[in-house]
C-alpha cells in the first residue's frame, strides 16, 4: 500500500504576507498602502546564537528544498516525537531551521571532522 503524504493546502501556500495599514486620517482614506504582517517589537531578542536556529520569528527569506517522501516522513516522525516525548510543539520549518543551524555550527567548529563534511563526502564517494 503506498504511503500517504499530506501536502500544504492552497491557502497555506498563497496566504497574504501583508495586511492593510489602518487609515491614520481622512485625507489618506482610500490610499493603497500595506504594512508588514508583524513588525518586530523592541523587546524581541536578537537573532539566535549559532547552532540554535531562529525559532518563532517572522522570516523574510524563503528557500525551496525538494525532499523524498521518506525524508518528509522522517521529519514528521521527528516532529511528532518532539511533541509526544519532549513536550515541544514545533512545526516542520522550525525543526529544519534548528537542524540546519546545528549542522552549520558543527561545520564551523569541526571543519573536516564535522558530520556534514563526513556525510556529504560519503554520498559523493558512493
Amino acid at each position: 500500500m503506498p504511503r500517504r503524504v499530506t501536502l500544504p493546502t492552497a491557502d497555506d501556500l498563497f496566504r497574504p504576507t501583508v495586511v492593510p495599514d489602518p487609515v491614520e486620517d481622512d485625507t489618506r482614506a482610500g490610499a493603497d498602502r500595506a504594512a508588514p504582517l508583524r513588525e518586530p517589537e523592541p523587546h524581541e531578542p536578537e537573532p539566535a546564537a549559532k547552532g540554535t536556529g531562529s525559532g518563532r520569528v517572522k522570516h523574510d527569506e524563503k528557500m525551496t528544498v525538494y525532499i523524498t517522501s521518506d525524508e518528509l516522513l522522517e521529519i514528521e516522525h521527528a516532529r511528532l516525537m518532539l511533541r509526544r516525548a519532549h513536550g515541544l510543539g514545533v512545526d516542520r520549518g522550525r525543526l529544519v531551521r534548528a537542524a540546519v543551524a546545528i549542522a552549520l555550527a558543527d561545520l564551523e567548529a569541526n571543519g573536516e571532522d564535522s558530520v556534514l563534511v563526513q556525510r556529504l563526502s560519503d554520498r559523493a564517494a558512493g
